[in-house]
């Protein structure tokens, strides 16, 4: 792959991540779409109430494919070059994106009566958390694949804290499934989280310097 990179090839990976994540969110309105095609002379305030765990399924699945693309635009905002790791990380990234439309209609279907649904719904999170946090380690073990200015602002401890809470979200969700999807809400720490983990890892390394 080495022998093969270029500039036109970073384009195709990026433009092929795109229209995976456009088609996956595209994907998550089919249902309701189903749905609407059987609405008849029903008052549509009914059909919201009789859709209402779909919409609600819908809406969450499209913030989240939303949010995990840019923060994944993000990081390619920075790349100037790839390897063979980047690759394939992405790929794992694209591969839980895809999962979402699936996860987002057994979570429609659920209605909240089964907790291994949430479990399901989470770890697909979780994977997509994943790989974005290995895409950004390989670029950090390669700055090389990074513009000067992504260089300038590298860094290390970024994606961490995402993954972590993501893991404690998964685990409160098996232990606590009764609270089912609100255990989502510890992601609002993962800033607060980063930027005390940041401190930590480059507080020490001035001091040791």
């Amino acid at each position: 792959m080495a022998a093969i990179r270029t500039e036109r090839g970073l384009d195709r990976l990026v433009n092929f991540s795109d229209a995976t994540v456009a088609i996956a969110i595209t994907l998550l309105i089919l249902p309701l779409v189903d749905a609407a095609s059987h609405i008849g002379d029903k008052p549509f305030g009914d059909f919201v109430d009789e859709n209402a765990w779909e919409i609600f399924a819908f809406v969450i699945s499209f913030a989240v494919i939303a949010r995990f693309w840019v923060v994944h635009h993000r990081i390619f905002e920075g790349v100037r070059d790839y390897n063979q790791w980047i690759v394939w990380f992405n790929f794992l990234w694209l591969f839980a994106i895809v999962i979402i439309p699936f996860t987002a209609n057994v979570l429609s279907a659920g209605v909240g009566e089964r907790p291994e649904v949430y479990v399901l719904y989470i770890s697909d999170m979780l994977l997509a958390t994943l790989a974005t946090r290995l895409i950004g380690g390989a670029l950090y073990r390669r700055p090389e694949l990074m513009t000067e200015e992504a260089r300038i602002n590298l860094d290390k401890t970024r994606g961490i804290a995402e993954v972590a809470i993501m893991a404690l979200v998964l685990v409160l969700a098996i232990l606590f499934p009764a609270i089912n999807l609100w255990w989502l809400f510890l992601l609002f720490l993962a800033r607060p989280v980063h930027a005390l983990l940041r401190r930590a890892v480059y507080g020490a390394s001035q001091k040791a310097a």
